[in-house]
């Protein structure tokens, strides 16, 4: 089957682009790379800028998107994209386990992964204390110390939802100022277990079966904090390599395109956290998906 798009990713941007696609009556698929998944909004304990729906657990609001795209007829399938090929006008998607689909257009929505540490203990250490996401094992820290590597709104966020949990959180950034929201900060002051760690960059996580710490050098000197557990918050990396030749991306992977979504390659549009924007969240992401099927519905007029 030739179909109108193949949209890559079910995070926010792919399951709005879903529903648009649906209301434009398009022969299109959705796929994912991860079973039922809904995106990094599913790790999120609270969601409180999304326009209408305050205080939303991001769980929640994911299966709420989601099945908003199923009711709309959208046939998901289950595979990680290896490669993008141009094909008589169109594009083959290929799958890492061989299978593949023809498509007319394409819109791009994979987001971005979570940024590693890359010191000394981390890859050792991964899921035996060393985690990415404080709302899926924040649980396991219930009255112990643990360490929150970051400064941006995630880190500042996974903060606070620590601090009811655990005993104490170190928040460590590599600056002397946070990025975050004023909002966040002010939370973060506020809270008493929550011990800023400021100018310090982490030099090793060791232990012995699991965490017992982590290492960091601040003002020329080495300091250890004995800790259970570290949440790594520092960024995310783009998910592009599919499109790595085939559309413009920059020096750090992101796909180039502007507000309306259109990259440097016919008939490939870009969503979500995936492609250069200002500002990357939920709601953004959303417009994001709308836009591209505007665009993907021109293109295939014209």
């Amino acid at each position: 089957m030739l179909y109108d798009t193949v949209i890559i990713g079910s995070g926010p941007a792919g399951l709005s682009a879903a529903v648009y696609a649906g209301r434009a009556s398009m022969r299109f698929i959705v796929i994912e790379k991860v079973f039922m998944g809904t995106g990094q909004i599913a790790e999120s304990e609270c969601v409180d800028n999304y326009l209408g729906l305050p205080a939303t657990n991001g769980f929640d609001l994911g299966e709420r998107f989601r099945a908003h795209a199923e009711s709309m007829g959208t046939e998901f399938v289950e595979g990680d994209v290896s490669e993008i090929v141009s094909e008589d006008g169109n594009y083959r998607i290929k799958l890492s386990d061989g299978e593949s689909y023809l498509t007319k257009t394409v819109i791009y929505a994979a987001g971005a992964s979570h940024r590693r540490l890359g010191v000394k203990g981390e890859e050792e250490f991964s899921g035996k204390g060393v985690s990415y996401c404080a709302v899926c094992d924040g649980a396991f820290y219930k009255g112990k110390t643990v360490a929150i590597v970051g400064g941006g709104d995630t880190a500042l966020g996974e903060a606070v939802f620590l601090s009811k949990l655990a005993e104490r959180v170190y928040l460590i950034h590599r600056r002397d100022s946070f990025r975050a929201n004023k909002s966040l900060q002010e939370k973060v002051s506020r809270t008493e277990n929550i011990i800023p760690v400021m100018s310090a960059v982490p030099t090793e996580i060791y232990g012995d079966k699991k965490v017992g710490g982590i290492e960091l050098s601040r003002d020329g000197n080495t300091e250890r904090l004995t800790v259970d557990g570290v949440f790594v918050a520092v960024g995310t990396v783009p998910n592009s390599e599919p499109l790595r030749g085939v559309a413009e991306l920059t020096s750090d992977g992101y796909v180039i395109a502007g507000e309306d979504c259109v990259t440097s390659a016919k008939g490939i549009f870009a969503a979500g956290d995936v492609r250069t924007k200002p500002l990357r969240q939920v709601i953004t992401a959303a417009a994001d998906g709308a836009c591209c099927v505007y665009e993907a519905e021109k293109y295939l007029e014209g």
